[in-house]
């Protein structure tokens, strides 16, 4: 091979070499670049993130005006609204949060039997409505289903509404129940209850100061969570081993109204 092949084999080469070299540089750029800017959201996620758990430590109290119970409130400071006949032997206390999987769950399951002992007149409910979502993950949906499920309330509403909401809940991390368009579009499921009173309780939020008392009261409780269920003053679920099921719950309420 002449002297001048082997320069210009050379020359190629180098250029070859030169190429690849330009091509890793060019892709460790990009990579940087890349990883740079997935830093960048994640960052960005975190601060979000920080910003809604911190403005839900209050659990929602984004209201001082006066507490206003819905029609027909009862109990102690009028903070439970009652599902059922007063004249049943067994009452069950149910503490919950509209947005709280594990209530949804209770719901789905006890639904049924629990219709069926208010049918009957054995069984009434009283419903105490918290925030305890809001005050963990941020967000605004546990205090404005609440206040939509008391003007429910007001409008002899409350128990299909609030079943509408456990059926349609979102998932926890979704702030839906914070639009009051969502809450809406839930209440034309109920039959006469999307009216103008019900659209400007809800716009007003006029019973966010009684739900934040109720809150109140459930920290004052020091209840586990939610939901906590109470049969004649008895935690159902206090026994892991050995939890109250919707069967058991309908033969001891059955056995009460026989007593």
């Amino acid at each position: 091979m002449s002297e001048n092949s082997e320069a210009k084999r050379s020359a190629r080469e180098r250029l070859a070499q030169e190429r690849e070299r330009q091509k890793a540089k060019d892709k460790r750029r990009r990579t940087l670049v890349v990883a740079g800017a997935v830093l960048g959201v994640l960052g960005l996620a975190a601060v979000v993130g920080v910003i809604a758990a911190n403005a839900g430590k209050d659990g929602g109290k984004d209201t001082a005006g006066p507490v206003v119970a819905p029609s027909g409130a009862v109990g102690k400071d009028a903070l439970a609204i009652q599902t059922g006949k007063d004249g049943a032997k067994s009452t069950l206390v149910v503490w919950e949060d509209f947005r709280c999987p594990a209530c949804k769950s209770f719901e789905d399951n006890y639904r049924a039997t629990i219709h069926e002992l208010e049918a009957k007149g054995q069984l009434k409910v009283e419903y105490h409505l918290v925030t305890l979502i809001d005050s963990n993950m941020g967000g605004s949906g546990s205090l404005k289903a609440a206040n939509a499920a008391a003007c429910a309330q007001d409008a002899g509403k409350f128990s299909p509404y609030h079943d509408v909401l456990f059926v349609n809940q979102p998932p926890e991390p979704d702030d839906a129940y914070g639009k009051d368009e969502k809450l809406l579009e839930l209440a034309a499921k109920v039959p006469g209850l999307d009216t103008p009173e019900f659209r400007q309780c809800v716009a007003d939020g006029s019973h966010n100061s009684w739900v934040n008392k109720s809150y109140d009261a459930f920290k004052a409780g020091n209840f586990r969570g939610t939901p906590t269920v109470q049969l004649n003053g008895k935690d159902i679920f206090a026994d892991q081993s050995n939890p109250l099921t919707p069967q058991k719950l309908k033969q001891a309420v059955e056995a009460a109204a026989q007593g």
